[in-house]
């Protein structure tokens, strides 16, 4: 789209300053449009037009929002801080210069699986890539594949037989950058040829694309730079917040609602007891897509979460190719060959053992979380800015944190601490 559109510039600001799921912005966007919410956000002072006020309460209690989230002066003190910051014609100018831009509903190439979202939908979308935006919108050769960070080898190898088989019928792999089960689907997507059936003139599809949790200006996790920068060569890097905005628990839990809406099927090759892969399978479960779990061993906790699913029956249980293409009710072609695959490893699949120091922090505290640095401190302030929040849920937050020893006052602002120690990053490449 062009990149002086108003709406277009309107849009790009906004994914700046309001948080992905931000319920309150979405309906002030559609109650006012997005020009008009811009403006509403950047230039009015003190408490909300009472129309809108009343006009976004009604709206969101329509799709059964809770009473806090129906104050739009509550959404205008946590956006504020941000939308000084906005600069949306440098950040369109950037994705131009990398070879993407910013898609906005009213664009052709908009993804109509966005439409199960309702208000959670994103406000724009950012992208850069070679591959083709218009698959984007057919949702039926898009297949999301998903799983543990700390992938092993079987994973590995049957997420790799599945994305052989679903390309070889024109499947687009889409799956979230990430280390292990993620990175394993992209890479397989990438290694297939083009699939051998396609019409004369017909537009290749795009072999993976990835969905990102921070802005698209770099390729993050950096373990994973020369993958992503593949995927940029020959399919898409797509994210619903701004260039520079900071990989973050929030945004990697809102990611996954994109994956599952984006696609017509999920399917989670391995995954531990409460793996962010689930979180994708019931958010696509929940819109009435198809739903796909690999079993493994039972003394696999990689496996576990894919267990959990398919016991709950959230999943139905996928074992190959042709099972996994059952769920698209695709022709099969030919059966896909069953070949041994190594054994698993681990042992325990209690919910025990993944226990968090932050579980049962709600939504606002747990962005606060993220947005505390772990070296150089931070005033009530730069959190405001950086965790998107007004000033009355930072230095609340800021207690209850340090009631449990997450978060210490140091000097002149405040740090992230980690009371059990800091967790081991899953899945990242073994240093050589």
């Amino acid at each position: 789209m062009d990149n002086t559109n108003p709406e277009v510039l309107a849009r790009a600001g906004l994914t700046h300053i309001i948080e992905p799921n931000d319920q309150t912005g979405a309906a002030l966007v559609q109650v006012t449009g997005a020009i008009d919410a811009y403006r509403l956000i950047r230039e009015h002072t003190g408490p909300a037009p009472a129309r809108e006020q009343q006009q976004v309460a009604e709206l969101l209690d329509a799709h059964g929002a809770s009473r806090s989230a129906l104050r739009l002066d509550a959404g205008l003190e946590r956006w504020r801080p941000r939308a000084a910051l906005a600069d949306p014609e440098s950040d369109l100018k950037l994705m131009t210069r990398l070879g993407g831009g910013l898609i906005a509903p009213q664009d052709p190439n908009w993804p109509t699986g966005f439409e199960a979202l309702g208000l959670a939908a994103p406000l724009a979308l950012w992208y850069r890539g070679d591959g083709d935006l218009a698959i984007l919108r057919d949702t039926s050769r898009l297949v999301a594949i998903v799983g543990s960070r700390d992938a092993t080898e079987y994973g590995r190898t049957i997420t790799a037989e599945l994305v052989h088989g679903l390309r070889a019928h024109g499947i687009c792999i889409v799956s979230g950058g990430a280390y292990g089960i993620d990175a394993q689907a992209h890479q397989a997507a990438l290694a297939e040829d083009p699939p051998t059936n396609q019409s004369p003139g017909q537009r290749t599809t795009p072999p993976t694309i990835a969905v990102m949790a921070g802005g698209l200006n770099r390729f993050y996790p950096v373990g994973n730079e020369d993958l992503l920068k593949a995927v940029h060569r020959q399919g898409l890097l797509i994210a619903e917040v701004a260039p520079g905005a900071t990989p973050s628990r929030w945004r990697f839990l809102q990611r996954n609602r994109m994956i599952a809406a984006l696609c017509a099927t999920t399917i989670v090759s391995e995954a531990r007891w409460r793996s962010g892969a689930l979180s994708t399978a019931h958010h696509a479960a929940e819109m009435g897509r198809e739903v796909g779990a690999v079993p493994g061993s039972v003394f696999s906790a990689n496996s576990a979460g894919c267990h959990r699913l398919i016991r709950e029956g959230a999943a139905t249980l996928v074992t190959d190719a042709a099972e996994a293409i059952e769920l698209l009710n695709l022709p099969v072609q030919a059966p896909i060959p069953a070949e041994a695959v190594p054994g698993t490893r681990d042992s325990g699949t209690t919910e025990a053992e993944d226990r968090r120091d932050y579980d049962g922090l709600p939504i606002q505290d747990l962005l606060l979380l993220d947005a505390l640095p772990v070296r150089i401190p931070r005033t009530a302030d730069q959190l405001a800015i950086v965790a998107g929040l007004g000033m009355g849920s930072i230095l609340g937050g800021l207690s209850r944190l340090a009631a449990r020893s997450l978060a210490e006052r140091t000097g002149n602002g405040w740090i992230r601490r980690f009371p059990n120690g800091r967790e081991p990053q899953r899945g990242a490449p073994t240093p050589r």
